[in-house]
């Protein structure tokens, strides 16, 4: 399985042209963005991009990911002030807990638009309401950060747009951090227009 290098520059240049977005693999239509009235469409979804997507509130799961939870809950001190670090812990993070757990709730929702006669490998269409935008970038940065961190990605392997093929679970858990950065573009672009 491959996927064409730069496809996230590509992606960005086809935006600007377009009036939808379209993620192209080899000349075919994969799948196709675009804002209809009162929801971001997602069409022409193929059975692993939809599975992608499917997986985004297992994927931002920080169970047994001590290093993601540090990331994710890290204080906005260097840990000299232990004081107000305390008063983050005690104030901030539980907030931060049920906005995330939320975030993930809505997502899992929305997906289950995907969900359905698994054996059928026609495309799929997935329709967010835009007011739930927010909870999308939250859940979309939470799996991106538990993905980055389990596998240890480095900030070069994370910039290299170059690294094509699709050999190994890492080079996937890759793909998919980059997808779901594709992903949180859009919405925000939506979400300025």
């Amino acid at each position: 399985m491959e996927r064409h290098a730069r496809a996230g520059r590509t992606l960005c240049a086809a935006i600007a042209r377009l009036p939808t977005a379209r993620y192209t693999r080899e000349g075919l239509l994969v799948m196709e963005i675009c804002r209809r009235k009162n929801q971001i469409e997602i069409s022409e979804l193929d059975p692993f991009l939809a599975e992608l997507l499917r997986q985004i509130p297992a994927s931002a799961n920080r169970e047994g990911a001590p290093a993601a939870e540090e990331r994710i809950f890290s204080a906005p001190t260097n840990g000299s002030e232990t004081e107000f670090r305390s008063e983050w812990r005690m104030y901030v993070e539980p907030e931060l807990r049920r906005l995330f757990q939320t975030a993930a709730q809505t997502v899992a929702g929305d997906l289950e638009q995907l969900n359905g006669n698994e054996k059928n490998l026609a495309n799929r269409t997935l329709r967010i309401p835009t007011k739930h935008a927010d909870a999308w970038l939250s859940a979309l940065n939470q799996a991106r950060l538990v993905i980055a961190v389990k596998n240890s990605f480095t900030e070069t392997e994370l910039n290299d747009h170059l690294h094509s093929p699709i050999g190994s679970r890492r080079d996937l858990s890759l793909f998919q951090v980059n997808f779901y950065g594709f992903l949180q573009e859009f919405i925000l672009r939506e979400l300025e227009c």
